[in-house]
């Protein structure tokens, strides 16, 4: 009897012991508490007013903290949002531990060293902003299991490698900003999977390769920027594929400062949302498309430095909206319309010069009232007060 009562004592003591670790392991505010003077004991600021050091304190409620964002229902940190605050240091893997966290902002800063892994452990994550400080290293894959993500800006660091085919796996990804990096290789098709993508920001990277066909099969997108990868001795190169009539709700096409080869495609007429199209510093040819004209709510025009020839299509002066229109250093040939200002009552600047363009302009430039820049330099024009 005696040792039946020590046996139960002892597995009553047992249970009682590992319920009350398990409960003392069960994250809460005070845990959130920890990772985040974990954080603050990583950093330092340049900020006159201290702002970390006297407002993120022991003493005080979480909660309360500058830049720091709780739920009601639970009680937890949502949002860690310090950015422009002139801090300094590194991100420490407690950071991990705020289970509730969905918003984390540290952009313009001067962070640096790697991000770490234990980022992964946050699965409400829906933002991640870390553009404008010091991070290294390659995109971590890790990125890729985070289920809820809908937003990764990593911008204007100095991340280097490939971009991860993996984070195809962020179903519900809808922008990817890495530009302004030390990027490589070829874009991954597998991104032509996100289909809720709404922004695609590759610019100024060391990217090279034809852009994937499955990209502009993302009929959500509306903003797609690859400008100028050209810090490599490769560039993005290939034809502009002709599916990119797909994206009937792009408002920015940027492919400027590449290698792209071939001609316009055509079925850019079926971008009608289109309001901005960077097509400069290419090696593109034949014939500027008429459809182009199409495009009613296209404000910037930019087709200068390549190869195209023939006439200037006469619809593009009727584009009401347009401000920019930048032609120069072409093939083209023919006789500018005198009446293109009546067209294009909204044009701020038009430079169509290094071509082979012919006609009278007088008439054009009085009738374009806004006109601030005019650049027609070796064409062949003529009318008052023009050499």
């Amino acid at each position: 009897m005696g040792r039946s009562c020590n046996l139960l004592f002892g597995l009553a003591v047992f249970i009682l012991f590992h319920y009350h670790t398990s409960l003392a392991i069960v994250p809460n505010v005070s845990t959130d508490k920890d990772a985040l003077l974990a954080l603050k004991s990583h950093i330092s600021s340049s900020d006159p007013n201290d702002i970390l050091a006297s407002n993120w304190s022991s003493f005080s409620h979480v909660c309360s903290w500058i830049g720091i964002t709780c739920s009601s229902r639970h009680n937890r940190v949502t949002a860690l949002d310090i950015s422009s605050m002139q801090l300094y240091g590194t991100i420490p893997p407690h950071v991990g531990n705020l289970s509730f966290l969905v918003s984390l902002d540290i952009s313009n800063n001067t962070f640096h060293g790697k991000l770490p892994e234990e980022l992964s452990h946050l699965q409400r994550l829906k933002l991640i902003i870390v553009d404008s400080n010091n991070f290294t290293g390659v995109i971590p894959s890790f990125l890729s299991l985070l289920p809820n993500l809908r937003i990764l800006r990593l911008s204007s660091n100095q991340f280097y490698g490939k971009i991860p085919p993996s984070l195809s796996n962020l179903t519900k990804l809808e922008g990817l900003g890495v530009e302004h990096n030390f990027l490589e290789g070829e874009i991954p098709r597998e991104l032509g999977n996100l289909r809720y993508m709404t922004i695609l920001d590759l610019q100024v990277n060391q990217l090279t390769g034809s852009i994937p066909p499955s990209i502009f099969n993302i009929t959500t997108m509306r903003i797609i920027t690859l400008f100028k990868n050209n810090l490599a001795v490769n560039n993005l190169d290939g034809v502009i594929p002709s599916n990119l009539g797909k994206c009937r709700k792009l408002r920015i096409l940027s492919l400027s400062g590449n290698k792209f080869i071939g001609t316009v495609p055509r079925e850019l007429a079926n971008l009608k949302a289109l309001t901005e199209l960077y097509l400069g510093y290419q090696h593109l040819q034949g014939e500027i498309p008429a459809e182009l004209g199409n495009l009613k709510k296209l404000r910037l025009l930019g087709l200068n430095k390549n190869e195209f020839t023939g006439s200037i299509p006469t619809n593009i002066f009727n584009i009401s909206a347009l401000q920019i229109l930048d032609l120069s250093v072409n093939r083209l040939s023919g006789r500018l319309p005198s009446d293109f200002g009546r067209g294009i009552p909204s044009l701020e600047n038009f430079s169509c010069g290094s071509n082979n363009l012919s006609g009278s302009i007088s008439a054009s430039i009085s009738n374009s009232s806004r006109l601030r820049t005019l650049y027609l330099s070796f064409n062949s024009f003529t009318g008052p007060g023009i050499e």
